[in-house]
């Protein structure tokens, strides 16, 4: 059977036990005695059981009331944890935030990001997953995920949204003893006869589509991760293609790094989230913090383009 017993009422009754007196616990809730008083005997009346004894001097629990009572402390013990939880989660004193990216923007931008924002969020857990691009793309459809950073062109429908924060040029990682590396920069065309070690998704659409055909490698050696292809570099001739802020990382593998022009080809980065209705507080404060930081390049200066990708050109990027 359901009864229909208010928040107030229950606390109206642990008050009156509390202060032992309906005119003590009246002043404490801010209700005149009478209203204090109606709210008990609604209580009562709702339950159908007495649950104080009263006289002219003090007020007590009767026997159901004594045994009624650890119940409904339980209950609003429950209630006030419950919501403190959901204001922790509001004003980001708690709160989860799942990020998933491939290997390049995991060695390169992404543990400033989440640095970042865990000084200004302290109580917020970032948890971070370093995957293939079609993991991250598969974990975000599947909820394992928040947040996802990639290449921008890679999404093919409209569950997630693409915002576009970052528009990197490539450069040519090559052996110190590889003479090309004496230039301050190198064509494609120069780097046409040598092995083109790549862990690079969609090459030919991202890179290559933007490079004259005459130019391209002669030899492609496909491999999974940005690491391994730096490391065959070091042991075999050839050169990798990683966008500019893979700088530390190149270098930290004794290979010298030059920019690729002839042409100049750029590499496209995006956050991928749901739309923001379906977002938790301290995920939408996340996507904001990544965007905002996002607004300056790396001398300071504002971006020339950084808007949310065009649903009808993702699977042109």
């Amino acid at each position: 059977m359901a009864f229909e017993v208010t928040l107030r009422q229950l606390r109206a009754f642990i008050t009156v036990l509390e202060c032992g007196s309906f005119s003590v616990a009246a002043d404490t809730m801010h209700l005149s005695q009478a209203a204090l008083s109606g709210l008990v005997k609604e209580l009562e009346s709702r339950l159908g059981v007495r649950l104080l004894d009263r006289n002219t001097r003090s007020v007590s629990a009767s026997v159901v009331g004594t045994a009624f009572e650890p119940m409904v402390r339980r209950v609003l013990a429950d209630l006030d944890e419950a919501l403190e939880s959901v204001t922790n989660l509001k004003e980001l004193r708690r709160g989860l935030v799942r990020v998933a990216a491939p290997e390049t923007l995991s060695c390169t931008l992404l543990p400033e990001l989440i640095a970042g924002y865990g000084e200004r969020h302290p109580g917020v857990d970032i948890r971070f997953d370093d995957v293939p691009i079609e993991q991250v793309l598969a974990n975000l459809h599947n909820g394992s995920a928040d947040i996802g950073f990639g290449p921008a062109g890679v999404l093919a429908d409209d569950a997630l949204q693409a915002h576009l924060i970052r528009i990197d040029a490539l450069w040519a990682a090559l052996r110190p003893d590889d003479p090309l590396a004496m230039g301050k920069s190198v064509s494609w065309k120069d780097l046409r006869e040598r092995p083109l070690i790549s862990y690079m998704p969609n090459l030919a659409v991202n890179v290559l589509s933007h490079v004259p055909s005459r130019h391209h490698p002669e030899q492609i050696v496909p491999v999974h991760r940005v690491n391994t292809a730096l490391s065959l570099l070091r042991v075999r001739p050839g050169y990798v293609i990683c966008p500019a802020m893979a700088r530390s990382l190149v270098e930290g593998f004794g290979l010298v790094f030059v920019p690729l022009c002839q042409p100049a080809v750029n590499w496209r980065i995006a956050l991928f989230s749901r739309s923001r209705p379906s977002l938790s507080p301290a995920v939408e404060s996340f996507l904001d913090y990544a965007l905002e930081a996002a607004q300056v390049d790396d001398a300071g200066r504002a971006p020339t383009a950084r808007p949310a990708i065009p649903r009808g050109r993702r699977g042109r990027e």
